[in-house]
């Protein structure tokens, strides 16, 4: 009873010859003939299948969704990881000595792929059509789905308490036989790791001693399987009970407006069990999130499907965002009270919904993860801050009149920015980045040529580590970036810090408290006490993660161990040595580093114009904790002299690179050896007569 088949092996009863044959497909299996085929009765048969909705919605807490609840072709919607039941009426009792049962799953929805067919339109035409095949092939379109995919399940029923061998692996085994009633109830338990989506479920019958003769019921409509937070081996698992409910299954919330001094709660209805939402949620996943089977089972990486799928610019998502004042055409977004709407529109015209801005997309994410099973909370962060450069600060430049230049300013500070989290692990990361994650719907910036944002460990955000996958840098900045003030001398000259500001930036950030239509403020999570040691820290580890050149001027000036002296030394003649000079302070009390220094001498014309070089030395040096090193080139007269140019001009360089961090110092000047200083003395001579 044990051994699994399926009609992938087995000789099967033929049916008559279609009328269309697949000729080059080897992705298409023979199927074993339906009952009402076979001609032959084999022993057993599966007449019908209750799916035991009832029975089912509630351990699966999926009770709720219109598809579970209507009265025209109800769907069973149950979540991985855990058994649920179906009773299989058959037309005669189960005897598991003799007979094999065998399910098997076909996930639906796969890319179809094109085959070419050979057409026999009668037995009579088939010269004719030959003919007509070489001369115009036929093609239809065929789904492929395999086992190496896990798209493809075939598993075997069980006897009666046989456990499943791990979490990750499907299992079928019976709960009850009937053999009086001619039933028999089976707990089916699909993997808590398998392909979220929908799923088409075959059952396979014969004898066990039987190479053939095997007949296939199938189910008249697929089942849907979700995530799982109740499920201790799906990586959305949740503990705790009340937060299941509340991030999984509560489909009313608040979503925080406003401003930091005046914060507003506005109510939204996510309404993810009411009608076609569950279908848009799956349909925005893998068509527009597009999504290949294999990872529909990731959590991961369906969030950050989903994040890209709501908003509409790259890919024709579920809202069109605007942020202006002209909403003809559309529905302002202040005028969304909800999701259904939304998702209702779109999965009737499928294109964008007019029009949107951050706490729609936020509300409409929301309804999808938690359709789909991922735990989701929309997040509210006040002074947000959108950092358009990833210098991980916001960049204010000042010219010589105190003029902020606004044609340089591309970052900005956002009254209020709603952003969602959702919950799961990350093997990827390691468990210490488990927990909530953020994603963000909202188009600002681009992730790997997409408008997407997260999922971002909240985790990693609050040490700095912005280097986490995905777009920890971008998050960081929103909720802990500094406000710096730059001087702007001209495209050639250093930028100057005038002034900074560490406290503007990310404040009361907020989420519906559980149970409750309270306010659960959450910035502790994401960021350290304003100006405490370990929020500098953590703002330092972040800028040494930025390959920003403003986050680099912005840790030589304020956070860097290491502060660079660039100097020349003497007052120089011609025909004279002089020495280049940069001069290393380590002010970390604890952390060694060590630096490569590259110095280099080259004539100017007097456009500023590099003519040839003169010397250049390139040294390694370790700077201990708390010391100072000096590192100095020596030019002599005979290595400079036949570089000289009218204006006896030179510049000098330095290059300095800290190893095991991104920091790089880089300072020029130019300066003139003198020429000779030539003095005369005049004799007047009296005529002495």
């Amino acid at each position: 009873m044990g051994k699994v088949y399926s009609r992938l092996r087995d000789r099967v009863f033929k049916p008559r010859p279609a009328p269309v044959e697949v000729v080059d497909a080897p992705s298409v299996q023979p199927r074993p003939p339906q009952a009402s085929e076979v001609t032959e009765k084999p022993s057993l048969q599966v007449l019908s299948v209750n799916p035991l909705l009832a029975e089912n919605g509630k351990p699966h807490h999926t009770a709720e969704f219109d598809l579970m609840e209507r009265v025209q072709s109800p769907r069973l919607v149950v979540r991985r990881g855990q058994p649920f039941v179906l009773q299989l009426s058959l037309n005669r009792g189960l005897k598991p000595e003799q007979d094999a049962v065998s399910f098997i799953f076909t996930l639906q929805g796969l890319k179809k792929r094109k085959v070419r067919v050979r057409d026999y339109s009668s037995e009579s035409e088939q010269g004719a059509s030959c003919f007509r095949y070489c001369r115009e092939p036929k093609y239809v379109w065929v789904e492929k789905p395999t086992h190496g995919h896990n798209t493809l399940v075939a598993i075997p029923l069980l006897a009666q308490g046989t456990k499943p061998q791990s979490a990750n692996v499907w299992a079928a085994a019976i709960d009850k036989n009937m053999p009086d009633a001619k039933a028999v109830r089976v707990l089916v338990t699909p993997a808590a790791d398998c392909i979220v989506g929908q799923w088409k479920v075959d059952i396979d019958t014969k004898k066990q001693a039987d190479e053939g003769g095997a007949v296939s019921f199938t189910l008249p409509d697929p089942i849907i399987i979700l995530f799982n937070a109740w499920c201790k081996d799906d990586t959305v698992y949740i503990a705790d009970e009340h937060a299941r409910n509340e991030y999984v299954l509560n489909d009313t919330g608040i979503i925080w407006r406003g401003s930091y001094n005046r914060l507003r709660p506005s109510v939204w209805h996510y309404a993810q069990f009411e009608a076609d939402m569950l279908e848009c949620s799956l349909h925005l996943v893998a068509v527009v999130g597009k999504m290949g089977p294999a990872s529909r089972g990731d959590p991961i990486r369906t969030a950050r499907a989903i994040s890209a799928a709501v908003n509409s610019p790259d890919d024709n998502g579920a809202v069109m965002g605007n942020w202006s004042d002209d909403h003809g055409g559309g529905t302002a977004p202040t005028k969304w009270l909800g999701s259904s709407q939304i998702l209702k529109k779109y999965w009737k015209d499928k294109k964008p919904v007019k029009y949107g801005q951050c706490w729609v997309f936020a509300g409409v994410l929301t309804t999808i993860a938690r359709a789909v099973g991922i735990p989701c909370r929309p997040v509210t962060n006040y002074s947000s801050a959108h950092d358009t450069q990833s210098s991980l600060t916001v960049d204010y430049f000042v010219n010589e009149k105190a003029e902020i230049m606004e044609e340089m300013n591309s970052d900005s500070i956002w009254n209020f920015h709603v952003w969602n989290e959702v919950w799961m692990q990350r093997p990827d990361l390691g468990t210490e980045y488990d927990g909530w994650q953020v994603v963000d719907a909202t188009p600002q910036e681009q992730s790997e040529d997409v408008y997407r944002c997260g999922p971002a460990s909240v985790a990693a955000v609050k040490k700095g580590e912005v280097r986490k996958p995905f777009d920890g840098a971008f998050v960081f900045a929103e909720v802990n970036a500094d406000k710096v003030f730059w001087r702007y001398n001209g495209p050639t000259q250093p930028l100057k810090l005038l002034r900074k500001d560490m406290k503007g930036i990310g404040r009361f950030i907020s989420t519906k408290a559980i149970g409750s239509t309270f306010r659960d403020d959450i910035t502790e999570f994401y960021k350290y006490p304003e100006e405490s040691k370990e929020e500098r820290a953590a703002m330092l580890t972040a800028l040494k993660q930025s390959a920003s050149m403003f986050s680099r001027y912005y840790l030589n000036e304020d956070f860097n161990d290491m502060h660079f002296d660039f100097e020349l030394r003497d007052d120089i003649k011609i025909g004279e040595p002089y020495s280049v000079v940069v001069v290393m302070k380590n002010r970390s009390r604890t952390q060694n580093h060590t630096v490569t220094v590259t110095l280099r001498v080259d004539t100017v014309n007097y456009t500023g114009r590099i003519k040839e070089g003169v010397k250049k030395e390139t040294t390694e040096r370790l700077v201990k904790a708390g010391t100072v090193e000096e590192i100095r080139m020596d030019v002599s007269y005979d290595e400079y002299a036949s570089s000289l140019v009218d204006q006896a001009s030179f510049n000098i360089a330095c290059m300095a690179a800290v190893k095991d961090t991104h920091y790089e110092y880089f300072a020029q000047d130019d300066f003139r050896v003198r020429k000779p200083d030539i003095k005369f003395k005049a004799y007047i001579c009296h005529d002495l007569k």
